[in-house]
This record gives structure tokens, C-alpha cells and sequence, in this order.
């Protein structure tokens, strides 16, 4: 208290002399070599007259030389940059943190659906688990590989599994011998799955399935990762030259009068500053709608769409794609025989399950959680912070000045030229086009790295809110009409009528549900 007392009065008495001539540079020495911006013997003695000045130029004597000003000059762009990055960095870390705890939840996910499927055939179909082990783990590396960023489609790789698992099935299940099937005859078969169908539907559910709960998921974590380089671009603009004279009168140019406490009016920072980040608030609508669209987005990814859902219960529906081959083998066992004819075999292999069960249980832990959605709530809380920061972009000019760099009403403050009661030009606002007439800065044109980042918000918008996704589509399942509900609709289970019984390891409802 007593500090801001002594400067409160050094600021009055400041304020009642004017700027006028400083009565010695002491003041001013201190405070270079405080901040070190370079050597003291740069700094005068005592006030000398500054013709060699460019911006802090004043009729009286001044404590400043021309290097000096240049210092001042780097400074204050720093100190502003410094800012900007102190204000985002909660904002940064909150995106960032969010982004690699989704990313590891989805690795954890794929790696625990991959380990139900393999489950599945260890304890319900052992003698073919070792060939159906490495169909398994191809199927959830390109799962993986879509997730997080690859360009495959997922028609193409859930089509490309099932393709290779029917020779498998064919050899175990539907036409099961002494030996094992040729090279040759196996890839006949692989040719031959879509048009024979011994997994009935079930593909092409999966397929849809898979698309419409990966896709969001996918492009989630993209906007993640967009988010934090919409961040990191912002926090390194490059200043114009006439921002930059504009934050060295406001910030250094009272150091050459002797005023280092002084601090500039708010309504000339807010003058400097709208000015210095115009092309920055030009972000603002476009950062609004970015994080209005996650959360619809998020909102969406709910029930038999949910990633959850569909990866952990993917083992379920191997299980009744492989009850659909057994009860139909009769007819598909004649349907081979007419495309390939009789199986061509070779010496059996010796199969073995060399799956290990206890693998992974370190990574159950994490998703041993209370609540009953465990990726819907972390979602939901992540949004829930993030939507504080709607504003952020619109609003960072007047939390810089009202938090950091301007004088608090009714005190004493710097206008460019001198300490006074109050700031009289005209204030502007935020954004480009505002700035006509901006007493303090001249803004022209537009940055292209903000357009550039611009661009690349439109488009994840454009993704987010894409008509491929859930929030698309009839989420009540109370009002999907007749022919069934809609999670019959898009499920990997099959009806009586193909011939299915119950899964060998039951639907797993939620990951919360797993504990080691």
C-alpha cells in the first residue's frame, strides 16, 4: 500500500507540472538497466536536447538519444507480444491439454477394441485365432491411422477385413478340414466375399457405423490442433511499422520526459492497441463460430454414433458376422464351390491363441470413472471451459489495456504528449474497418497470415458442421417411425432371419463399465 501510495503522489505531482524538462535522468537510468535494454553509458546524464529523435520528439530537453529510442522501440513490441501471450496461454494450454488426452483416450479405445476382438476368438473360436490375430490388428491400425489424420477410407479397410477374415472363417467354420486351404484358393475367396455375402449385412452396417462414428471424432481432434495453431499464429503477429511508433509513444516516449511511473490514459491505449491487433480481432466471428461448432459437434457424438460405443462393441458384431457364416454354411459352402471350386488344401499349421488377456490393464485404469459417459462428459466439461473463451479475440484489446497496460480512472495518464486528467480524442473500436479515423494508428489493408488462418477456421467450420455428421440425423428414438428404431437401423447385430444367436462376450455399454 504504501508503494502505489508513493506513486500515486510522484504521478500527481508529475501531472501538475507536465511533462516539461525532467530535472535529471536518474529516474530514467535506472529503469534502462531494470530492463535491460541495453548499456547504461547510452543513457545521459542529465536532459540534452533531442533533434536526433523520431518519435519521442519534444521541444524540451530530454533524456533520450536516438539509440535509445531504437531500445525503446524493440521493447515495446515485446513487452506487447509478452502480453498477448500471457492472456492466451491459459486458453493455449486448455486446447492442448484437451487435444493429447483426447488423442490418448482414442489410442487406448482402438487398443482396447482390438483386444475384446481377439478375446473373442481365443475363447469362442481358438483354433482359428492365430489367423485371425493379424486380420484383427491390420483392421485397427488403419482405425487408428483414419483417426488421426490418414487419408483412407473407412468403406475401404472395413470392406478389406471382412475380406480377409472369410477365408479364414471359410477354412474353420463353413468348410472345416484337416488341412488349410492353398494361397491361391484363399484369394479366390477374398474375391469372391462381397458378391457370396457370408457375413449377410453386417459389413456394410459396420461401414456405416464406422464412418459416422470415426469421421467426428476425427475431425474433432483436428479442430483441436487447427485451435492451437490459430493460437500460436496470433501470438507471434508481426507488427506494422506504424504500430510499432505508436506502442513506443505510448509505452517509452514519457521515459524521455522523466515519467517512468506514468501509464497512458485508456482511451489512448485502447487507441493504440485496436489499432496494433485490427487484423487480430478480424479473428473474432470466425473463432466464435469455430468453437460453436465443437460444441454442437459435441453434443452430437452421442449413442450408437459414439466412437465408445461402436469400437468396444465392435468385437460383438465379429461374433455374429462368424454365427451368420456357421448357420449358413450349408448354402455358401455350394455358393465357393461354384466361383472357386472344391478347396484346393495344403499341410495345416499348428494355431495357437498367443493372445495374453492380462495385456493392457495399466490402460484400463483410466477409464475407471463414476460417471456413466466417460468420453461424452470429458467432452462436455472441455467445452464447457472453452466457451469462456468465445470472446477472446474480440475482446483482447480491452483486457490488455484494462488488465496490464493502462492507467485506472481518475488517476493521471500519459496521452502521447504529456500527463493529464483524461484522454479527449475519439476512441474507436475493434476490427479494420473501425479504424478509420483511428487518431493513434493508421491501419491499412488486411495481414495474409491472419487471412491465411482465417481460411483454415472457415474450413474446419465447414467440417464440423458437415452434413455427413449425427447432428444431421433423427436423434430421438422415440420418432424414428415405423420399420424399427434407428439404433436397429445402423447396428451391427442381425435378426433372426440371418440366422444370429446372442454375442460370445456381450455389448460392452461404456468404457467406464472395464475395470482391471
Amino acid at each position: 500500500m504504501a508503494g502505489k501510495g508513493l506513486g500515486l503522489v510522484v504521478l500527481l505531482l508529475l501531472a501538475a507540472r507536465g511533462a516539461g524538462e525532467p530535472r535529471g535522468c536518474e529516474a530514467v537510468r535506472k529503469v534502462f538497466q531494470l530492463r535491460q535494454l541495453g548499456p547504461l553509458r547510452g543513457v545521459p546524464d542529465s536532459p540534452r536536447a533531442g533533434v536526433d529523435l523520431q518519435v519521442c520528439t519534444s521541444k524540451n530537453p530530454t533524456c533520450c538519444n536516438k539509440k535509445m529510442e531504437e531500445r525503446y522501440q524493440t521493447a515495446a513490441k515485446q513487452d506487447i507480444q509478452q502480453v498477448i501471450q500471457t492472456s492466451s496461454a491459459t486458453l493455449k494450454f486448455l486446447i492442448s491439454r484437451n487435444a493429447a488426452a483426447f488423442q490418448e483416450t482414442f489410442e487406448t479405445l482402438i487398443r482396447l477394441a482390438e483386444n475384446y476382438t481377439s478375446t473373442l476368438f481365443c475363447n469362442a473360436c481358438r483354433n482359428m485365432a492365430a489367423e485371425a490375430a493379424t486380420r484383427i490388428q491390420e483392421f485397427f491400425t488403419d482405425v487408428g491411422l483414419f483417426i488421426f489424420g490418414t487419408d483412407i477410407s473407412t468403406e475401404e479397410f472395413v470392406n478389406r477385413f471382412f475380406d480377409n477374415l472369410f477365408p479364414v472363417v471359410y477354412n474353420h467354420i463353413i468348410n472345416p478340414g484337416q488341412t488349410d486351404i492353398s494361397l491361391e484358393y484363399a484369394e479366390c475367396l477374398r474375391m469372391a466375399r462381397r458378391d457370396i455375402r457370408p457375413f449377410g449385412n453386417i459389413p456394410k452396417k459396420v461401414i456405416g457405423q464406422m464412418g459416422r462414428s470415426l469421421l467426428p471424432s476425427r475431425t474433432f481432434l483436428q479442430a483441436l490442433n487447427l485451435g492451437i495453431e490459430v493460437i500460436n499464429t496470433t501470438d507471434h503477429l508481426h507488427f506494422s511499422k506504424d504500430c510499432g511508433r505508436a506502442l513506443l509513444r505510448m509505452q517509452y516516449c514519457p521515459h524521455c520526459q522523466g515519467l517512468t511511473l506514468s501509464k497512458p490514459c485508456m482511451g489512448y491505449c485502447l487507441n493504440v492497441i485496436r489499432g496494433c491487433l485490427a487484423y487480430m480481432a478480424e479473428v473474432d466471428l470466425h473463432w466464435q463460430a469455430y468453437i460453436q461448432s465443437l460444441e454442437e459437434l459435441s453434443s452430437a457424438m452421442r449413442g450408437t454414433y459414439d466412437i465408445e460405443h461402436v469400437l468396444l462393441n465392435f468385437h460383438s458384431v465379429v461374433n455374429d458376422a462368424l454365427i451368420q457364416a456357421r448357420v449358413h454354411r450349408p448354402e455358401l459352402s455350394e455358393q465357393v464351390n461354384k466361383v472357386c471350386g472344391p478347396p484346393v488344401r495344403k499341410p495345416a499349421q499348428s494355431p495357437s491363441c498367443s493372445f495374453d488377456q492380462n495385456k493392457d490393464n495399466e490402460g484400463l485404469k483410466m477409464f475407471s470413472r463414476d460417471s456413466e459417459e466417460t468420453l461424452a462428459n470429458r467432452r462436455k466439461e472441455f467445452i464447457s471451459h472453452l466457451r469462456l473463451y468465445r470472446a477472446f479475440y474480440g475482446g483482447l484489446a480491452d483486457q490488455l489495456c484494462g488488465n496490464e497496460l493502462a492507467a485506472a480512472d481518475g488517476l493521471p495518464c500519459w496521452n502521447g504528449e504529456d500527463v493529464v486528467r483524461s484522454y479527449t480524442l475519439r476512441v474507436v473500436g475493434s476490427g479494420i474497418k473501425a479504424q478509420f479515423g483511428n487518431p493513434e494508428v493508421k491501419v491499412k489493408g488486411t495481414d495474409p497470415v491472419i487471412n491465411q488462418i482465417i481460411d483454415k477456421l472457415k474450413h474446419i467450420i465447414q467440417l464440423l458442421q458437415s452434413r455427413s455428421f449425427p447432428k444431421y440425423y433423427n436423434w430421438d428414438l422415440r420418432q424414428t417411425g415405423s420399420g424399427g428404431s434407428l439404433d436397429e437401423e445402423i447396428s451391427g447385430d442381425c435378426d433372426d432371419e440371418d440366422g444370429c444367436g446372442g454375442s460370445g462376450i456381450g455389448e460392452v455399454k461404456r468404457v467406464m463399465k472395464i475395470t482391471d
